[in-house]
């Protein structure tokens, strides 16, 4: 049988236990030309709150009574396609269920011989290519700059960090409470950070950026978006990935209240869509490839079990009960 999470109604604010409803169905047969994917690992990603909004947006809302959205890892067991056999390990969007019959549209094979499944929807999926292709091509981060970055700690901002690090920059994240803290400069070669659960944020700015902030990577918008951007920089750069601050206000969006910054120092504030740069994707694995095989690129999963607790796991997102990239196992040993 297959277990399927279906998005049951739209959430308000935080999801709740009647967000999504989980049915148990046969394991669809692929038709002609198609392919069923046994899934083992499901990426859980801030982006799938959006998803849920019926709004205006750079991709379609889930509809009600479809399986939600989530990227996805696993392995061909059946094919009625000449382009993938049995046995290959396939990543794309499959969605929050243990099978899919597939075209294979959106889907593309990963080599489990140079790093394990779950890296393939983190570093070397979704997040790292955000964290890739927002700094590098939005961000356009140059030797010696001071580049910030927050929600440091999860799957995008610890390979912005790194990356900065990388290219020759001052790396700094917010992150929340001092085991994170320790984990940006003790294990990812941070320079510095700011524990936003512990102290002032714009405190720690002034401390961690002393010479100001070239370029902000923000993944929380809110007030912490603000504080960054009362310390840019002329001509500093702000790649806008994502606002997990707001995305379960029950109330008005909080806008940047400091926005004039911008117009004082020159500088600017960009929208980051991945999808974007989709054709780029195996450029951008490439090279992240060799900087893991080097040592000089760290990943991390945090994976739990059972797409029976998808809703709790999906949460840690918003409750800062993770660190890294949070994965979800829906393959039962």
């Amino acid at each position: 049988m297959n277990k399927q999470v279906k998005l049951a109604k739209r959430p308000v604010g935080l999801p709740d236990e009647e967000t999504w409803v989980m049915e148990t169905n046969p394991i669809p047969e692929p038709a002609d030309g198609e392919m069923l994917i046994e899934q083992h690992y499901i990426s859980l990603d801030p982006a799938m709150r959006g998803w849920m909004n019926d709004a205006r947006s750079y991709i379609p809302p889930v509809q009600i009574g479809e399986v939600m959205r989530a990227g996805s890892v696993g392995v061909v067991t059946k094919s009625n396609n000449g382009k993938f056999a049995e046995g290959t390990v396939l990543s794309g969007w499959g969605g929050v269920q243990q099978y899919i019959a597939t075209n294979g549209a959106g889907f593309y094979p990963v080599d489990t011989n140079l790093a394990p499944m779950p890296t393939y929807i983190g570093t070397l999926g979704m997040p790292g290519m955000t964290a890739y292709f927002g700094l590098l091509e939005v961000g356009k981060p140059r030797e010696g700059d001071t580049v910030l970055v927050s929600g440091a700690a999860g799957a995008v901002g610890s390979i912005v960090g790194q990356i900065a690090k990388i290219k020759g920059c001052r790396a700094v994240g917010i992150a929340g409470g001092p085991e994170k803290c320790a984990y940006l400069v003790n294990e990812l070669g941070f320079d510095g950070a700011i524990d936003y659960k512990n102290e002032s944020v714009s405190k720690g700015i002034k401390r961690e950026c002393p010479d100001g902030i070239d370029v902000y990577f923000d993944n929380v918008g809110g007030d912490i978006l603000d504080a960054a951007l009362a310390r840019i920089n002329r001509g500093a750069r702000i790649p806008i990935c994502g606002a997990i601050s707001q995305y379960n206000n029950t109330t008005a969006i909080k806008g940047p209240a400091n926005y004039l910054s911008l117009l004082v120092n020159r500088a600017s504030m960009t929208g980051l869509v991945v999808l974007d740069y989709q054709d780029r994707y195996m450029e951008g694995a490439m090279q992240m490839g060799q900087w893991m095989a080097q040592g000089k690129l760290k990943s991390r999963e945090d994976i739990y079990e059972g797409i029976e607790n998808f809703r709790e796991t999906f949460l840690r997102l918003f409750n800062g009960d993770k660190m890294g990239k949070l994965v979800l196992k829906v393959k039962e040993d």
